[in-house]
């Protein structure tokens, strides 16, 4: 787990821009696993302006988001899919076939989540995942839990998550209660992994992730068992880190033998 330290939000999107777009340049047709949330919007702007520039190519690539809200259409202005489609989709050339979210109104739940997970095996898995962290240390909706959830599964939010995403919303009770998430599998088998945060807020939930034990209880704990996970924060997120840890590997202090992963 290398973990770098950025001068502020706008060093920090440019930092994960420039490895998304190695990616891209290096593979056009990688399949990236993307993110929502407030997190991952300088990373979608940078990119767009390197598009803009002539500088990437998306035409080959493919993307594969981690969640969607249960009960909010494509064509809701808090869905997942209008999120991606304002922030991202609409400025560059990715084929719109080449853009998978999750179906937050789909009838059967678990069948959608079955198919989700059939897709991304079909596509031959994930390059590089994107990923933001919630304060609990979840990533995509996969929360605290006594287990680590493997597949694509709908998740019942927790009260911190619902609370996080209020400023989302007009009222606190218009926040969706459920969502669709890619499971842990999806995720653990991307071949790189990138997670970003920002604000003292994420201190402790990045503390836990990278330097505590691995745990369902801190979701994000599991990518210290990744062969090539790079985070990178500011200096308030990291603040409860060793600084000495900064650009290097952070160790895991051991592993939790009592969960399950199902």
């Amino acid at each position: 787990m290398k973990i770098i330290c950025a001068k502020d939000y706008s060093d920090l999107s440019r930092k994960a821009a420039n490895i998304i777009s190695a990616q891209v340049i290096l593979k056009p047709e990688s399949v990236l696993g993307l993110a929502t949330g407030s997190s991952p919007l300088g990373v979608y702007r940078q990119l767009i302006l390197w598009y803009e520039k002539g500088d990437l190519d998306f035409a080959e690539a493919t993307s594969v988001n981690l969640d969607e809200y249960r009960g909010l259409s494509a064509n809701n202005t808090q869905s997942y899919h209008y999120f991606m489609h304002k922030n991202f989709f609409d400025y560059i050339n990715i084929a719109p076939d080449h853009i998978h979210i999750p179906d937050g109104m789909a009838a059967d739940p678990d069948a959608e989540c079955r198919r989700y997970d059939r897709l991304i095996a079909d596509l031959g898995g994930i390059d590089l995942q994107l990923l933001g962290i919630g304060r609990n240390a979840h990533i995509g909706f996969n929360e605290p839990d006594d287990h680590f959830s493997k597949y694509t599964h709908q998740v019942d939010l927790t009260e911190s998550t619902i609370a996080a995403n209020t400023r989302f919303f007009e009222r606190e009770e218009d926040v969706p209660r459920q969502a669709i998430s890619m499971g842990m599998q999806a995720i653990t088998q991307a071949r790189k992994i990138l997670l970003i945060a920002s604000g003292a807020d994420k201190a402790d939930a990045i503390y836990a992730s990278c330097f505590g034990p691995v745990t369902p209880g801190i979701p994000a704990s599991i990518l210290q068992l990744h062969q090539d996970v790079t985070v990178i924060a500011d200096k308030d997120a990291l603040s409860k880190c060793p600084q000495q840890a900064w650009a290097q590997k952070a160790p895991s202090k051991e592993i939790h033998t009592g969960f399950l992963f199902r």
